[in-house]
């Protein structure tokens, strides 16, 4: 570590050089900047930098490496785990970059590291195109791509990283590089999956696909009918088209306009199908589904950029995710993944998701650290609450979701959805056979583990 009068002086400097801000511990705005989503983290670093361009992370990364400082990278979304942010780290806060270039012509975008997917799908919904997103618009674009990236245009376009045409980083060496199929195509295989172990990603671009239509049915039901829902759902899925998709939910009832007052603060089973093209087809497809008893429904066309914030969740409440990837949905199973419905925390903005792969997903590329590919389905638990309290009830059923569905587990995992449980679950996030390669890739960029603030692949 350097002296305090090396550091001083250092700090100085960057203040001088970043075009965007600088905060240290007893600066005005620094505890709002260690902020994040999930209420449980309080991490305390050395420095945030918040860069507004690619140049600042290269001063940013060169001031930390001087200073010997761990470095976690903030992009513009959750950090659920927490690891935006390190104990006397140096953060590089990404957020104030978040330009969305569309190249309409080539169904292309360029995606700057700290935007969100609201930033992302209101750019290229004005071109009738879009890219597999995540499944809130919060999410932050440039670890949801690193990580595989799940949402609910996959069995269409399939995943996120499926579409990720390029990359631009900056490297623990203060480099800036790029990676593409063609140029460091090791370091774009490790990408595809290995998240952000090998640099800071200051731009993505990505393929995107035509979306000129899009729709929805979403439908609420009362808890004793969610077995109906769940398996009718699956069937709907079996037989139905890819550019069908969707999920069962358990949740608390919201205070949306479409819910009946009663139903509010309730627990409730929904059953959202989303379809990549019109509302006629798509009734067609849910008829089964509104055919059982329901509270209500909201079906029709919806532009695909209000979907996405249809379901976020408020910021600065506790956070505990898990998920578990499956071979198939019987019926056992749908009883299994309803009963943990029923001891779902409510009233809370908690929700239980399955949800379904295959499709375009499953007919991807398998050359990618990317395990959970071949998965069936999906149980995606997600506990969110606002009393600390509730802490222990809240990570106990998230645990006792998953021990429930791991008879039919596949083992793979997608990372994106999980915190810290371990070196296995990260060796089957990665895929085991995938991970000699990914540590080679990083000990060629990052050879001191500098990037360590995440789901960690060790240099070798």
């Amino acid at each position: 570590m350097a002296s305090l009068s090396k550091a001083g002086a250092a700090l100085v400097a960057l203040r001088e050089d970043l075009v965007g801000e600088v905060f240290a511990p007893g600066d005005p705005g620094f505890d709002e900047a260690r902020v994040v989503f999930n209420g449980m983290i309080d991490k305390r670093p050395a420095v945030i930098a918040q860069c507004a361009d690619a140049k600042d992370v290269v001063r940013a990364v060169r001031f930390g490496r001087e200073l010997d400082l761990p470095i976690a990278v903030r992009g513009g979304g959750h950090s659920v785990a927490g690891t935006a942010l390190g104990d006397g780290a140096l953060v590089v806060d990404l957020r104030r970059m978040h330009r969305v270039t569309v190249d309409p012509a080539a169904e292309a975008v360029r995606i700057e590291g700290g935007a969100t997917m609201s930033h992302l799908d209101r750019a290229t919904q004005p071109y009738g195109l879009a890219t597999t997103g995540g499944r809130a618009s919060t999410t932050g674009v440039g670890g949801f791509v690193l990580g595989g990236g799940t949402g609910w245009l996959d069995r269409a376009f399939g995943l996120a990283v499926d579409n990720l045409i390029g990359a631009e980083l900056v490297t623990a060496g203060a480099e800036q590089v790029h990676a593409n199929a063609d140029e460091n195509p090791e370091l774009f295989w490790a990408l595809h999956g290995g998240g952000g172990n090998f640099g800071i990603a200051t731009a993505l671009t990505l393929e995107l696909h035509e979306l000129p239509e899009f729709s929805i049915a979403l439908l609420l039901y009362r808890p004793q009918f969610g077995p109906d829902a769940a398996r009718t759902f699956r069937e709907i899925i079996i037989s139905g088209p890819d550019a069908v998709s969707g999920a069962v939910l358990y949740l608390t009832g919201p205070p949306l306009e479409f819910v009946p007052e009663h139903l509010v603060g309730l627990r409730l089973c929904a059953a959202l199908l989303t379809y990549t093209g019109g509302e006629d087809d798509l009734r067609k497809l849910a008829q089964p589904l509104l055919a059982l008893p329901h509270e209500a429904e909201l079906v029709g066309d919806l532009p695909y950029a209000d979907l996405q914030c249809m379901l976020d969740d408020p910021p600065g409440q506790r956070n505990y995710w898990s998920a578990e990837y499956l071979t198939a949905l019987p019926d056992e199973l749908v009883d299994v993944y309803c009963a943990r419905g029923e001891d779902m925390p409510v009233p809370t903005s908690t929700q239980h998701l399955i949800f379904p792969q295959g499709g375009a997903i499953a007919a991807g590329p398998h050359g990618y650290p990317v395990p959970y590919r071949d998965a069936a389905w999906a149980v995606h638990p997600f506990a969110v609450w606002e009393d600390p309290a509730d802490d222990e009830r809240a990570v106990a059923w998230v645990r006792d979701v998953r021990a429930g569905v791991r008879p039919w587990s596949t083992g793979a995992v997608y990372l994106n959805f999980i915190g810290e449980e371990g070196a296995e679950r990260v060796r089957a996030g990665l895929g085991a056979g995938n991970l000699l390669r990914l540590e080679k890739v990083k000990r060629a960029y990052d050879p001191d583990n500098v990037f360590r603030f995440n789901h960690n692949i060790r240099p070798i």
